[in-house]
C-alpha cells in the first residue's frame, strides 16, 4: 500500500502536489503480547516484564550487526536480541536489584530505562532509579560510567562526582559522547568518553519549554534523547508534548523546538507546531536525518522528517491492541521506546504488550501520485470542482479518500488505473479545507 496526498485549500487553485508514504509492515519480534516473564529463548517464547500491566521493557537500541538491545526495566536486566530473534540476558539478574558493577549475571540494575549503543558495540544504559549512567561491553562488562548510585543531584564532575535525578534517556554520538535526558532535572547532560558531565542545555530544577541557547532554554521531563550525524542532539520533552533540537554553535548550543506545541495535547500530522503529541517518550534518529518517535500515549510511532513534517508511522491514534500489520493496521500499547538499524527497520519496545515489535519496510513499492500540474478549481451551481489526475501502476486498484482533520477519512472515488492516469473531480463544500488521499486497494 501506498498512499499520496494532495491538500485542498478552496481560495487558490493548487499548482502540484506530492507526498510520500513509506509503509512499514510491523511484526511481533521477541516476547508475546500478555504473557510477562524473564526467560531467555527465541520469538515468542522469549518474555519481557513483570506482571503487573506496564512492567514491560521500556529502552530499546540497535547495532550495526542488527542486533538488539532492551532495558528489561522491571526485571531490572538488560536483553540482547539476535537478528534471527533468539533472547538473551546480556546483563543484570532478574528480579535483583543493586548496583554493582561486573560482569554478566553478577552486575545489578534499578530499573533501567534508556540504553544506546556505540560504533564499537558498547552499550550505555541510564540506570534509572540508581542515577547513573552505565557502560556494558560486547561481552557484559559493567561499570558506572558518571553518577553515584542512590545519591540524587545535579552537580557536573567526573565519574562518581557527577549527579543524576532519575535519567530516563540516553544517546552516544561517533567519537563516544554520551547525552543524557536527565529527567527529573529537565536538563540534558554531555558526558564524555572519560565520563566527564557537564550540563548542556536547561537549568535544573527550572521546568518550561523556552527555546533558547544553554541554560536559558527550558524542559520538562526530557525523557528521550537521540544523536545525528552532524551532532545534532533531539530531545523528546515529555511533559511538554513536544520535539526538541539542540544544535551545536561553537561552544555553545541552541535548544528550538522541532515539532509540536507545548502543553498542547494531540495526534496531529503536520509540519512544526502544527503537529501535536501525547507524552511522546523515547526516540531514535535515522542517517538521513529522520527522527522516531515512541509517542506513548497515543500508542502510535511518529516520524519527523528533517523538514519537521510530522507524519504517523503504525499505530492508530489511542486504538491500544497487539496487532501486526501494515502502517495504521498495527496495534501498540503505549509504546516506550523505538530504535531505527542502518537499513531503516524499526523496532518497538511494545512496553504494555511486554514485547518487542519490529517494522519492516514493504518490499512491493508502487507509487501513485497526484499529477497537479493542470488540475483546475472551478464552480458549479455554487460547488467548487476540484479537477486532477491519478497516475500509478496500470490496473492497479486505487481509492481517493478524503479528509478534513487527517483523522476520518471518506472514499469518495474508487477505480482502476488505465495507462494514461485517471481523471478525477472532486466536488466539494463552500469554504472548506480539504485533504485528498489515493491508496491501492487488493
Amino acid at each position: 500500500m501506498v498512499l499520496a496526498l494532495v491538500a485542498v485549500a478552496l481560495t487558490v487553485p493548487p499548482t502540484r502536489a506530492q507526498s510520500t508514504y513509506t509503509p512499514y509492515a510491523f511484526t511481533n519480534f521477541a516476547g508475546l503480547p500478555g504473557a510477562s516473564g524473564t526467560n531467555d529463548g527465541t520469538g515468542s517464547a522469549a518474555r519481557f516484564g513483570g506482571a503487573s500491566l506496564g512492567n514491560g521493557p521500556q529502552g530499546v537500541a540497535v547495532d550495526t550487526n542488527g542486533n538488539v538491545y532492551v532495558a528489561d526495566t522491571f526485571n531490572h536486566t538488560i536483553r540482547k536480541i539476535t537478528p534471527a530473534g533468539a533472547v538473551t540476558t546480556l546483563a543484570g539478574s532478574a528480579g535483583q536489584t543493586g548496583s554493582a558493577d561486573g560482569t554478566n549475571s553478577t552486575a545489578r540494575f534499578n530499573q533501567p530505562n534508556g540504553v544506546a549503543v556505540d560504533i564499537a558495540g558498547n552499550l550505555y544504559v541510564a540506570d534509572t532509579y540508581n542515577y547513573t549512567i552505565r557502560k556494558i561491553t560486547p561481552v557484559g562488562a559493567v561499570t558506572t560510567l558518571a553518577g553515584s548510585a542512590g545519591q540524587t543531584g545535579s552537580a557536573d564532575g567526573t565519574n562518581g562526582v557527577a549527579r543524576f535525578y532519575f535519567p530516563a534517556g540516553v544517546a552516544v554520538d561517533s567519537a563516544g559522547t554520551v547525552y543524557v535526558a536527565d529527567t527529573y532535572n529537565h536538563t540534558i547532560r554531555k558526558i564524555t568518553p572519560v565520563g566527564a558531565v557537564t550540563t548542556l542545555a536547561g537549568s535544573a530544577g527550572q521546568t518550561g519549554s523556552a527555546d533558547g541557547t544553554n541554560s536559558v532554554a527550558r524542559f520538562n521531563q526530557p525523557s528521550g534523547a537521540a544523536v545525528d550525524s552532524a551532532g545534532n542532539v533531539y530531545v523528546t520533552d515529555n511533559a511538554s508534548h513536544t520535539v526538541r533540537k539542540i544544535t551545536p554553535a561553537g561552544t555553545n548550543w541552541v535548544v528550538t523546538t522541532l515539532a509540536g506545541s507545548a502543553g498542547q495535547i494531540g495526534s496531529v500530522d503536520a509540519t512544526g507546531s502544527a503537529a501535536r503529541f501525547n507524552d511522546p517518550f523515547g526516540m531514535a534518529v535515522d542517517s538521513a536525518g529522520n527522527v522516531y518517535v515512541a509517542d506513548k500515549g497515543n500508542s502510535t510511532i511518529r516520524k519527523i522528517t528533517p523538514g519537521a513534517v510530522v507524519t504517523t508511522l503504525a499505530g492508530s491514534v489511542q486504538q491500544a491492541g497487539s496487532t501486526d500489520g501494515v502502517g495504521s493496521d498495527a496495534r501498540f500499547f503505549l509504546p516506550f521506546g523505538v530504535a531505527v538499524d542502518g537499513t531503516g527497520k524499526v523496532y518497538v519496545a511494545d512496553t504494555y504488550n511486554n514485547r518487542i515489535t519490529k517494522g519492516t519496510l514493504v518490499a512491493s513499492l508502487v507509487s501513485l501520485q497526484f499529477d497537479t500540474s493542470a488540475a483546475s478549481l472551478t464552480v458549479s451551481n455554487g460547488v467548487f470542482v476540484f479537477n486532477v489526475r491519478l497516475t500509478g501502476p496500470s490496473g492497479s486498484n486505487a481509492v481517493v479518500e478524503s479528509s478534513a482533520d487527517l483523522q476520518a477519512w471518506t472514499p469518495v472515488q474508487t477505480n482502476a488505473l488505465p495507462p494514461a492516469g485517471l481523471n478525477l473531480s472532486f466536488p466539494v463544500g463552500t469554504n472548506q479545507r480539504l485533504l485528498f488521499r489515493a491508496r491501492l486497494v487488493p
